[in-house]
């Protein structure tokens, strides 16, 4: 099997760890294991639980105790629903192989992560593309998806919190896409790696997995709980889509660390406590982000509804990848450009790490555009 380079993974890989201020990082600012241990309340008694943990595969589908835990991010998922990966990249992963095969027809957005069109694409799919634009708020177009949409689709692909725009759909939006997806008996996967992050209003955005009995949610312990180092992840889905993913597993992950799922449950029993401490930060940069993007007549955007990232249009003639490495090359800024989604005209800024390098990276992409003396194209 043939697929295409993953552009964001390889220009992250290629150039983060070079950086002086990085503004790619997509995760709310980490925890250590001590800041995790210490919000539980049960320190002593969780050291003593991992000391005393036999390293063995431990739950093959997940423990007990960290399904139970992921059902309480939804309304009606339960354990049997519920089926954990290698983080989030591994539930897409197992739930398009899974379900996908040579010359049906996927539909799916862009901008998004890589994985909704390339795997698709690799088995042999007719992949159509659902574009997002400024325009739109970077919301699917309905129209478009109903001209889309034929008995040959198999799977919907769509982000929410959309990465990279920050876009969020609510539940009266979801429900106009199942109305005109239901009638063809197909599947919407709903990447929903930053649910839990809607910046107004109840931080935790309706599911997909929830509103339509052919529903598919994937998540992560990475962006939303800031535990990117656990690699846990999960699909959320009816019970044929467990099955059919779990066919897919056995060959690619059998299990995750038994460590890491006793952390990540303890993580989700106590999730209030993490949606404050990351709301409060993302809340707080994002203001910094905002003020920036209105007083630099190069950049504009649509503000992010939720998530850590935005999607910032540059006004000014030249190729994101040349911008994005010059800038690196001579400031320190580390920013993804737009084309390695498949999206040119724009950068991907992450701001959920620490304020102060967040204010400074801006700081100097504003000097170095203003040194370049690039003419500002409306």
């Amino acid at each position: 099997m043939k697929i295409k380079e993953f552009g964001v993974e390889m220009y992250m890989n290629a150039y983060e760890n070079d950086c002086t201020y990085n503004l790619a990082e997509t995760c709310v600012s980490s925890l250590t294991v001590n800041e995790l241990l210490e919000l539980t309340g049960e320190k002593d008694k969780m050291l003593s639980d991992i000391l005393s943990s036999r390293l063995s595969y431990g739950h093959i589908e997940g423990s007990p105790d960290f399904r139970e835990s992921i059902c309480t991010l939804y309304k009606t998922m339960k354990p049997e629903n519920i089926t954990t990966t290698h983080g989030g990249i591994g539930a897409n992963s197992l739930v398009i192989n899974g379900l996908v095969e040579s010359g049906d027809v996927v539909i799916s957005v862009l901008p998004t992560y890589q994985q909704s069109y390339s795997i698709p694409e690799s088995i042999g799919a007719d992949v159509k593309i659902l574009p997002l634009s400024m325009e739109n708020n970077f919301l699917p177009s309905l129209d478009l998806l109903a001209q889309y949409m034929s008995n040959k689709v198999k799977l919907v692909c769509i982000t929410n919190p959309n990465n990279p725009s920050g876009s969020v759909m609510d539940r009266e939006y979801l429900e106009k896409i199942i109305n005109i997806v239901k009638p063809y008996a197909c599947y919407i996967l709903s990447d929903e790696a930053y649910r839990g992050l809607t910046h107004t209003g109840n931080n935790l955005t309706e599911s997909i997995a929830d509103l339509y009995e052919k529903g598919i949610s994937t998540s992560t312990m990475s962006k939303v709980f800031s535990l990117a180092g656990l690699r846990m992840g999960w699909i959320a889905a009816p019970k044929q889509v467990i099955e059919s993913a779990t066919i897919h597993r056995d060959y690619t992950t059998i299990s995750c660390g038994v460590i890491d799922d006793y952390l990540a449950a303890a993580a989700l029993k106590h999730k209030d406590k993490i949606f404050a401490r990351n709301l409060a930060i993302v809340k707080k940069n994002l203001a910094i982000l905002d003020n920036w993007v209105n007083s630099d007549p190069h950049f504009s955007y649509v503000k992010p509804k939720g998530g850590t990232t935005a999607f910032i249009k540059f006004n000014f003639d030249m190729p994101s990848r040349d911008f994005c490495q010059k800038l690196l090359k001579e400031t320190g800024v580390f920013i993804l450009p737009g084309s390695v989604m498949d999206m040119e005209g724009f950068f991907r800024i992450g701001y959920a790490y620490e304020a102060e390098l967040l204010k400074t990276g801006l700081d100097k992409i504003s000097e170095f555009v203003k040194a370049m003396q690039l003419p500002v194209i409306k």
